[in-house]
């Protein structure tokens, strides 16, 4: 791949294979990142050692630091999440997939590092991903995985034929998924601006976000598992017009899906937690 082009599908990045520098940042030639962050006691959980190549690319190796904290060794990475989420996509047939879109696991992320902000706003604007009904937004924050979901953006905000709205999946909301709401609502407003497509702030604003009350993991370390699940569930059963009027859609629900339905998916797929 070539950069600044665009990825195509399937465009997930794979953290430990890299990604492309800005130009400013070619002449470096390591880097240490601190990706997972800091827990509760200020102990790092992972740091990813990178070199950069002559290409200027990021070449990425993981390691652990301190096995003080075990609580995430258990979480999907990047790399895992991207290859499930490959799998699952290519499941579907090409007319199913025509009404959706989504964003790699890690634009989220770097979104939200002014390093690399501007950068990731080009590669959203050149995949024009409002042009979809839906907008798969997978967001690694906090150590958690949340997927959000962005609803009929293909239509005019104004639009009176159908409700757009954003839904925020999230298997462990005693995280407070709502924390995130501002960040999410200035996303949005960014990827408009850089789509030059026209938006005010307060238009923004109006736009409801909905958190409903999904199934909820039963550890510390699934969350990345059930929003893969939930891309699949959504893929399989989103309705062809979808109107928050009488609700959620009928499908999503506390009990969407069972415990065991979930295990099979997660064998299935072989990201069983070791």
């Amino acid at each position: 791949m070539k950069m600044p082009e665009v990825p195509s599908f399937p465009p997930f990045q794979n953290f430990d294979a890299g990604f492309h520098l800005l130009p400013e940042m070619a002449k470096r030639k390591q880097l240490e990142i601190q990706f997972i962050g800091e827990d509760e006691e200020g102990t790092s959980c992972t740091v990813t050692h990178s070199t950069v190549s002559a290409s200027g690319r990021f070449l990425r190796n993981k390691r652990r630091v301190n096995a003080r904290n075990t609580r995430q060794q258990g979480m999907l990475n990047s790399k895992q999440f991207s290859d499930c989420f490959e799998k699952i996509w290519k499941i579907f047939p090409d007319n199913q997939r025509a009404s959706f879109t989504y964003l790699d696991c890690l634009w989220f992320s770097w979104y939200m590092d002014e390093l690399f902000k501007e950068k990731v706003l080009v590669w959203i604007s050149r995949k024009h991903i409002f042009t979809k009904k839906y907008v798969f937004v997978p967001i690694l924050h906090w150590r958690h995985w949340n997927l959000l979901i962005f609803c009929n953006f293909d239509k005019p905000l104004q639009s009176k034929t159908q409700t757009t709205c954003m839904l925020l999946l999230d298997s462990m909301q005693m995280s407070g998924p709502r924390r995130l709401e501002p960040t999410i609502r200035k996303f949005l407003l960014d990827v408009y601006e850089a789509e030059k497509r026209p938006v005010t702030k307060q238009a923004i604003s109006k736009i409801p976000l909905l958190i409903p009350k999904v199934p909820q993991q039963r550890n510390g370390e699934d969350c990345g598992r059930f929003v893969l699940y939930f891309i699949s569930l959504f893929m399989e059963s989103a309705p062809k017009n979808f109107s928050t009027t009488g609700g959620y859609p009928y499908f999503m629900k506390e009990d969407w899906f069972a415990p065991q339905d979930f295990d099979c998916f997660c064998k299935r797929f072989k990201l069983c937690s070791k």
